[in-house]
């Protein structure tokens, strides 16, 4: 059976389609992944719902779709039509953030969408208070939801491109993360991204960094001294993102950091 879903998800041009078998089969039979082995016979209701996955994931519809949830380091999170699906190479800013973050500390987490970065943040360390910012109405309800069990995190309805936005915080933030549309306009992207996540979440205008400027615009205001941000970008950007945190003149400590694949993935600063 995992064979065929497997053969099957290859053709259609899934990237990963033996781990997609796996999921599916074992969101099917509502199992954890680990115990299929241990399975050897399927009820005709249980083989039928496997059947229907797999026919949906074979017409690129993502996976996290299909199961509900997305999985971001020790997190599960409630994804679906709207809201952008967290990737995993965001883990590794949500962890630069973390490191970042100590007891006490307000941060601020900007496009913030199923709340991942926020999330793992309150999650991880000891803020006193993570304030998540979204635009979107849809992606809004998927972050409330997964907000619910996190006392310390606060939903804000807001456009990061507004530099009025959290003035209430101006001055006073320790720890800014965002991870915002940057794919340049016109880039080929996967059908999962092309067709099911939400275009504003994706694509950052002609050259992918018209939410960028003004996210580092309003991380020197938000920030307090010594304060630091951290912005994912698009692996093009790999010295335009640390020369615009540069070129602003209120930041130092600008690095460049890389993901998984060597690429080049982030840029952090620290507010003078």
């Amino acid at each position: 059976m995992l064979a065929r879903a497997t053969a099957r998800l290859a053709e259609a041009g899934v990237a990963s389609p033996r781990v997609d078998a796996e999921l599916l089969a074992a969101h099917a039979l509502g199992v954890g992944r680990g115990r299929l082995l241990l399975i050897d016979t399927l009820r005709g209701t249980e083989l039928r719902r496997f059947d229907e996955l797999v026919a949906e994931r074979a017409r690129r519809i993502p996976l996290q779709h299909l199961l509900g949830t997305a999985a971001f380091r020790h997190l599960e999170l409630a994804v679906g039509d709207g809201v952008f699906v967290p990737r995993p190479e965001t883990e590794l800013l949500a962890g630069w953030g973390i490191e970042h973050t100590v007891p006490g500390a307000t941060v601020v987490d900007l496009c913030s969408g199923t709340g991942a970065i926020a999330l793992s943040v309150a999650d991880e360390a000891e803020p006193a208070r993570v304030l998540a910012v979204e635009r979107s109405a849809a992606a809004l309800a998927y972050l409330r939801r997964n907000a619910a069990d996190f006392p310390a995190v606060q939903v804000v309805q807001g456009d990061v491109t507004d530099l009025g936005l959290l003035a209430e915080c101006r001055g006073e933030v320790d720890v800014l993360l965002c991870n915002p549309p940057y794919v340049p306009d016109g880039t080929v992207v996967p059908a999962e991204v092309a067709e099911h996540d939400p275009a504003e979440a994706v694509f950052g205008g002609a050259d992918g960094l018209v939410v960028i400027r003004p996210v580092i615009a309003l991380a020197a205001a938000l920030l307090r001294p010594g304060g630091v941000v951290g912005i994912e970008h698009d692996d093009v950007h790999a010295s335009a993102v640390p020369d615009l945190l540069r070129s602003d003149g209120r930041f130092i400590d600008v690095t460049a950091h890389r993901d998984f694949s060597d690429r080049p993935r982030f840029a952090t600063a620290r507010r003078v």
